[in-house]
């Protein structure tokens, strides 16, 4: 026999796990995760769990999931439960899925990277870790039986991507999907598995068990007139169990009570039985506690999921209803709440203080008050809501807090509410998603609030510009740049024009458009619009100001981006020591990025050994901070990957050619199992590849790495952005090494003009292209034109990098043997010793360049393309 306990809701999470790693044992899975509590007067439903148990199990396994499908209220959710609790010891791992809302379904699929000892996907990313996490389950490692329950998947295209697919070639998975909907559609997409209302023995098993002392035929009575369902049958023997009434009285106000719903207003997609149960329930408790039937009310305009009960206590204060002096006593709530219990009106969890309303009871209340009565219970549950905000979604602390009200933001359609407070818990949720990475929920909630408030017309503009600017964010963070900074132009206009150039949120979104220009190579542009930005974050935040850290450091980006390392430099060594300061520690995540940053600058600049020592400290330091245990940052953390990519470049420029290759693969390895193809950083993590590839003489594959990031950088970006040109020029120096020099001397050809165009002579990778051209002249012999372009580079070089920066003295060096080949034997002699004595003071007579200058071969330098 099967006992509803009112609700086909999961309960809380069970918070007990065991350790991945440990050894896998028969009995208790290792990990099993947010499962309902299992109900003790569960009975009957043996053929379905058979039939249900023989399915999953055969030896032909469906490709598609196997689907509990009836209307509501037959059980489906308790089978499931039954099912998981009764076969748990068969599984490695069982895992249960809110499934009715794709949010709560991704994120709490998300929740299984720990247990699967996935510590190689980004934190906090949604869009990363549900593919890792479906990719061990698919694979079967670490866990080749597990179970994933997926509740109320009422929508098949809502969890369909959520599904571990097969692996090609075979024909069964390593574990089992298991889905509850009440949506016909899953009939064509899964094996379905019927749940019907309870046979005859198992409502009277049922109900002599609910209620003690009732008679075999007062049962079948109850049964026949409740049609077996048992989200009746439960309604039923919690209010005969409670008060005592007898049966003849109940089937009397039962029968009155359907005949009333028939008459005025007929159910569409539930059964009679349960309005016409719920009435009489509801008429009872009305009649014995008022207060316990105004919050039943109030749950009806929340999701059905577990309602924290905290919320009721936080937002008693925003309450301007009679409902407030109930809520201010906490005696009063805690019997209201026992009673909704003890009717099986609601579900009460005390270990995890939360309530929870089946979702046809929600209906059924919402549906039995008039309009104004709606909107006004609505209105106080949005300001419930509103009142349980942490008020900042930034911090991961606060992120639990913003899971909870995230079931019910959407289904209480806060997006509706015009209230100030009530805007700012919709926007801080828009901002919690894109902070844990669900960019593809966080895009839909914030064009819903763009469509929804845009139309009303007493909208705070403010509010939908804010919105419109957490879109450019979303677009930009899913490699949409153009479109971004098609939306995050005019928006800026928009609030400078309304809000002012010095209000905190258009300071905000100006910090965006500066990424905005260096994405579409207007360097100088993004220079000079935060350096403007700067001057007024430091008016209305002052310097000691995170948001006054964030710009300057942006600030230093553009210099570098503009040949202007001494001055990154500067900024970036400010900026550390300012975050030091104000973060009092130097294993902040802020201020390791910015010592990152800071070497960064150095190597540009041109000390590659200082630059080198301070990677290896940020490098080390968020070492340390990984094995501290915190959840915010892993392995695969952007800041993490960043550093450890900059770290193999320093290497590689302070001569550590195989140490540099090493670490280069490891962080592509990375960047490619967590971040798109397209993706920037992954992006200058390949030609960070490349370049270690062809300094280590592994030449065909560096060609084949560097071609393929080439095509990427032109999908990502436009074909004429730098770093294309720049990324083209590294592709020209394999090509000659490979002996294809004349498709190098093309490639170069193009990729110069290209760089002047948008840069200038000048700019440093103007310079370097000349001076890899030189290379390429002096490979075809021609020996006057490597002349002329060395000099032309050298020049360059030297007015803009200074005389000891190594790319000037590895020009000079160059030029003495365009001289010597030339019969300009002195002056070269002369010019070789110069650039050999600055060469070994710059780096020491061990480095691989040196030993080349040292042996009359020409020197090379790459193009290594920075963060945007």
């Amino acid at each position: 026999m099967h006992h509803l306990d009112l609700n086909e809701q999961p309960g809380a999470p069970v918070t007990e796990m065991v350790d991945t790693t440990a050894p896998v044992t028969r009995g208790v899975p290792s990990v099993w995760g947010s499962v309902p509590q299992r109900n003790k007067n569960f009975t009957g439903r043996e053929t379905l769990l058979a039939d249900l148990r023989e399915r999953l199990t055969g030896k032909v396994t469906a490709v598609l999931p196997h689907a509990l499908h009836g209307l509501g209220g037959v059980g489906k959710t308790q089978l499931a439960i039954e099912y998981a609790y009764r076969y748990a010891e068969d599984y490695d791992l069982v895992w249960w899925v809110s499934a009715d809302q794709q949010p709560l379904a991704r994120s709490a699929l998300a929740g299984l990277a720990p247990r699967l000892g996935l510590t190689g996907v980004a934190a906090g990313r949604l869009e990363d870790v549900v593919p890792a996490v479906l990719d061990a389950l698919r694979t079967g490692r670490p866990y080749a039986r597990w179970l994933l329950i997926f509740d109320n998947a009422d929508q098949p295209e809502t969890i369909r991507e959520l599904i571990p697919q097969l692996i090609e070639g075979t024909t069964h998975s390593p574990g089992h999907v298991l889905v509850t909907s009440r949506n016909h559609r899953w009939e064509s997409q899964a094996d379905v598995v019927e749940v019907d209302v309870f046979d005859r023995d198992e409502s009277l098993a049922f109900l002599k068990r609910r209620v003690p002392g009732i008679g075999t035929d007062d049962a079948d009575r109850l049964a026949v007139e409740l049609g077996d369902l048992p989200l009746a049958l439960e309604q039923a023997g919690a209010l005969q169990a409670e008060t005592g009434m007898r049966v003849e009285d109940y089937l009397r106000l039962l029968a009155k009570e359907a005949s009333k719903l028939l008459a005025e207003n007929p159910p569409s997609d539930y059964p009679v039985p349960v309005a016409a149960a719920w009435a009489l329930s509801v008429s009872r408790l009305s009649e014995q506690l008022p207060f316990a039937m105004d919050l039943l009310r109030r749950c009806a305009f929340f999701g059905p999921e577990p309602i924290p009960r905290d919320v009721f206590d936080r937002g008693r204060s925003v309450i301007d209803s009679p409902l407030r002096a109930s809520l201010e006593d906490p005696i009063l709530v805690s019997r209201a709440m026992r009673e909704l219990g003890r009717y099986a009106l609601a579900r009460i969890d005390n270990r995890n203080k939360s309530v929870q309303v089946h979702r046809l009871i929600q209906r059924l209340i919402r549906e039995e008050l008039d309009e104004e009565q709606s909107a006004g219970m609505q209105r106080e549950v949005h300001e419930l809501l509103a009142a349980a905000d942490p008020l900042d979604a930034s911090d991961p602390a606060n992120w639990p807090r913003y899971e909870e009200l995230l079931a019910h933001v959407i289904p209480a359609e806060v997006v509706s509410s015009a209230h100030p407070r009530v805007r700012r818990l919709f926007s801080n949720m828009v901002q919690y998603l894109y902070e844990t990475g669900d960019y593809t929920t966080c895009r839909q909630l914030v064009e819903l609030a763009i469509d929804q408030w845009t139309a009303d017309p007493g909208q705070d503009e403010r509010d939908v510009l804010r919105m419109r600017a957490l879109k450019t964010d979303v677009l930009w963070q899913l490699g949409h740049y153009s479109e971004a900074y098609n939306l995050r132009r005019p928006t800026l206009d928009r609030m400078r024009d309304t809000l002012g150039y010095e209000d905190e949120d258009t300071l905000i979104v100006t910090s965006g458009h500066g990424a905005d220009l260096r994405v579409r190579g207007e360097f100088a542009a993004a220079r000079d619009l935060d350096e403007d930005s700067l001057a007024r974050h430091l008016r209305i935040f002052t310097a000691e100001h995170p948001r006054t850290f964030n710009i300057a450091n942006n600030l230093a980006v553009d210099c570098g981006l503009n040949s202007e390392y001494r001055r990154a430099r500067e900024l970036d060594e400010k900026t550390y020591q300012d975050r030091l300061d104000f973060y009092g520690a130097d294993d902040h995540p802020s201020v390791i990025f910015s010592l990152s940053a800071w070497a960064r600058d150095m190597r540009q600049a041109g000390d590659y050994v200082a630059g080198r020592k301070t990677a290896e400290q940020a490098y080390q330091r968020y070492q340390v901070l990984l094995k501290s245990g915190g959840r915010r940052f892993t392995e695969t953390h952007p800041w993490v990957l960043l550093a450890a990519k900059d770290l193999s470049v320093a290497r590689r420029k302070a001569g550590e050619f195989e140490s540099a290759l090493d670490l280069g693969k490891e962080v592509h390895e990375k960047y490619e199992r967590t971040y798109d193809k397209r993706h920037l950083d992954r992006l200058a993590a390949g030609m960070n590849l490349g370049n270690a590839l062809r300094a280590r003489d592994e030449l065909e594959e560096a060609a084949n790495v560097i071609m393929e990031t080439v095509a990427r950088y032109k999908e990502s970006l436009a074909p004429s952005h730098p770093y294309v040109h720049g990324c083209a020029l590294n592709l020209a120096l394999v090509q000659r090494q490979l002996g294809e020099v004349a498709a190098a001397r093309e490639l170069l050809e193009t990729s110069r003009a290209g760089l002047e165009t948008s840069l200038g002579q000048t700019h440093h990778y103007s310079l370097t292209c000349v001076f890899n051209l030189a290379n390429v002249h002096a490979e075809l012999g021609d020996w006057e034109r490597a002349r002329q372009l060395d000099e032309e580079a050298l020049a360059g070089l030297e007015k803009r990098l200074g005389q000891q920066h190594p790319h000037t003295i590895a020009c000079a060096a160059n030029l003495s043997l365009d001289l010597s080949a030339l019969g300009k034997t002195e002056e070269a002699e002369q010019r070789q010793a110069e650039a050999l004595q600055q060469y070994t003071a710059v780096l020491g007579p061990d480095h691989p360049d040196v030993q080349a200058a040292a042996a009359g071969r020409r020197v090379d330098f790459d193009f290594e393309p920075p963060p945007l």
